[in-house]
């Protein structure tokens, strides 16, 4: 029976399930040894804790000594309504709830209370990443998005604390708008970094690469053992 403790061992990871409200939500708990934070990665709309591309950002990360949280902000029979709908992926409030129970969720741990916390977020997920970090103030050590839609953290982006990082792609035209005016915003400390030649995915040779390297950099600069 799944409960808040409940952690199954695999060789290189922990399968966790996040109590939020009445359901539980799926992740894979990844933590170097002697790693010096945690980050909660915070997916995109009609994604999942399987994305190629996180995935591979979040390896690159823990290399650099920083412990990772994927998980599934919808549960499996939300995802199935979603993918009719569509609606579910664009519940900010929603996500932002989810995200929050998470971090909740993984101060508490024992492996992980020492950690502090970082936010990755993704499309969507970049606006959720930083309205729960406003939210949550000092807790949240780092913050950086991907192609992500920091407009939609709205009037929250002003009391943003968490030192955040923008990355789009230089052919991601309409984003590109989107991020330079949410950064104006932000009262953090901040940086603001265009990735030439790449589009919104972020899947020319070597964009990934170069998105997944500066994310490490940030979250092992800013992120300490508290």
């Amino acid at each position: 029976m799944k409960d808040q403790q409940t952690i199954e061992e695999a060789p290189s990871l922990l399968k966790v399930w996040i109590p939020s409200g009445d359901v539980f939500l799926e992740g894979d708990l990844n933590v170097p040894r002697d790693a010096t934070g945690v980050v909660l990665f915070v997916h995109g709309s009609g994604s999942s804790r399987h994305s190629s591309r996180n995935q591979y950002v979040a390896r690159v990360i823990r290399e650099a000594g920083t412990g990772t949280l994927l998980f599934d902000l919808l549960t499996r029979e939300e995802e199935a309504i979603d993918s009719r709908t569509r609606h579910l992926r664009f519940d900010i409030g929603l996500l932002v709830r989810r995200l929050l129970g998470a971090t909740d969720w993984i101060t508490g741990q024992d492996e992980t209370r020492h950690l502090r916390a970082g936010y990755f977020g993704s499309s969507t997920g970049g606006g959720a990443a930083l309205v729960a970090a406003a939210e949550l103030g000092d807790e949240i050590g780092a913050v950086v998005s991907r192609g992500g839609r920091p407009d939609l953290a709205g009037a929250a982006l002003s009391r943003v604390p968490s030192p955040t990082l923008l990355i789009v792609g230089g052919l991601d035209d309409v984003v590109i708008r989107l991020n330079r005016e949410a950064y104006e915003k932000l009262g953090c400390k901040k940086e603001l970094r265009i990735v030439p030649g790449a589009t919104h995915l972020f899947e020319e040779p070597g964009k990934l690469e170069e998105v997944a390297s500066l994310a490490a950099e940030w979250f092992q600069h800013f992120l300490r053992a508290k």
